[in-house]
């Protein structure tokens, strides 16, 4: 059977090529070769069919895909009907801890948290604030001013796919904002300080998050400001929220984690790579669009390993050794990952890079608050 199919399509070009009728009428009368041309059209539209699957995936959530995955707003996603649930995805709770982890280290770098009701508590509301409420807010206003961009980068996300119509996510942000209001203004009474900095941290915040994705600033249309903005989002502004909370925020810790920030520009990088082809359709100049992918690829590795080899270089001139050592330890996996998965594929193994890499970076924060609260 294999060798009457591999011989049809060079009949097939005889008759076009030859107009001898003799060849002509055996091919078409002989039902043998009949029945194989049939077999043989049935076959190509399945190959058709299996070419065009993997592209399948990009266009929607896949009736197969995960739940979990879902409910994180990853990609993977499972096809959902579930108003709260699509709403949940919008706010991409994967990217909630982070900024849940920034609030435990300015906490820890206060040197005045205890563990008792009250401080576990505040500690809390801090992260919810921090945690579902800002991030949320941001990443659903991301998803609707970014939502001609996703249609091309990840059509799979809620507002490009359909599953929430533009006018309810617009809605849905308003009111993770109204609600988080409640928890600012409990925070404040519980905070204690005579100038409202935790409303302030919070109304800074949101005007962050709003100029980052909403035009006519934009941030990152900009690859420098907008993942510096980013990074600090993540890094420095629930550092400082949690430590206000529970002490007192100084210039020296807000220069430190500023710095920091640098570090978190490099992580904001690594999403980039996934991004370019809609970024370059539409504009946006993010760092591997400006400079090509291999230059993007060193400019991200170098900011995240340099911005903490230079904060254990402070450590060191601090007079603390120890977490200086403990925090050039922490760098040693994350390099290691670098050269066996980001460098190699940024697109391919940005997940399992993130992994893999990301908890050495989030401890060494710790490290850096633990050093500094002492």
């Amino acid at each position: 059977m294999a060798s009457v199919l591999n011989t049809v399509p060079s009949l097939r070009l005889s008759n076009i090529n030859n107009t001898n009728r003799v060849r002509t009428r055996q091919v078409f009368t002989r039902s043998p070769v009949s029945f194989t041309r049939r077999r043989l059209t049935i076959r190509a539209t399945e190959t058709d069919a299996n070419e065009v699957k993997p592209e399948a995936p990009n266009k929607s959530p896949a009736a197969a895909g995960s739940s979990f995955n879902q409910l994180l707003g990853i990609k993977g996603a499972a096809e959902e009907t579930n108003i709260w649930k699509i709403r949940l995805q919008l706010t991409k709770p994967v990217t909630w801890p982070p900024l849940v982890w920034g609030v435990v280290c300015g906490a820890a770098a206060s040197g005045n948290f205890h563990w008792n009701v009250e401080d576990v508590a505040k500690s809390i509301v801090c992260m919810m604030m921090s945690g579902p409420f800002l991030t949320g807010y941001t990443q659903t206003l991301n998803d609707w001013y970014d939502r001609e961009i996703d249609a091309i980068n990840e059509p799979y996300r809620p507002i490009p796919s359909g599953a929430i119509s533009e006018n309810e996510a617009c809605h849905y942000t308003n009111l993770v904002v109204a609600f988080r209001w409640p928890w600012l203004g409990w925070s404040i009474r519980r905070a204690g300080h005579d100038f409202p900095i935790i409303f302030y941290l919070a109304l800074g915040g949101s005007l962050l998050s709003y100029i980052y994705s909403a035009p006519p600033l934009k941030l990152k249309q900009n690859g420098w400001i907008g993942n510096f903005a980013l990074g600090a989002s993540y890094i420095s502004l629930p550092w400082w929220a949690g430590q206000a909370l529970f002490g007192t925020l100084t210039p020296d810790i807000i220069v430190l984690t500023t710095l920091y920030s640098i570090a978190g520009l490099g992580i904001a990088i690594v999403n980039d790579f996934k991004s370019i082809e809609g970024d370059r359709e539409l504009g946006l100049q993010s760092l591997p669009v400006a400079f090509g992918e291999e230059t993007a690829k060193w400019i991200c590795v170098g900011a995240i390993d340099i911005t903490q080899i230079s904060v254990a270089g402070y450590l060191l001139g601090a007079g603390k050794p120890y977490y200086a050592l403990a925090l050039l330890a922490l760098i040693i996996p994350q390099v290691i990952f670098q050269f066996q998965y980001f460098l190699k594929d940024p697109v391919k193994y940005d997940v399992k890079y993130q992994a893999s890499a990301q908890p050495f970076l989030v401890l060494g924060l710790l490290v850096t608050a633990l050093a500094t609260s002492h």
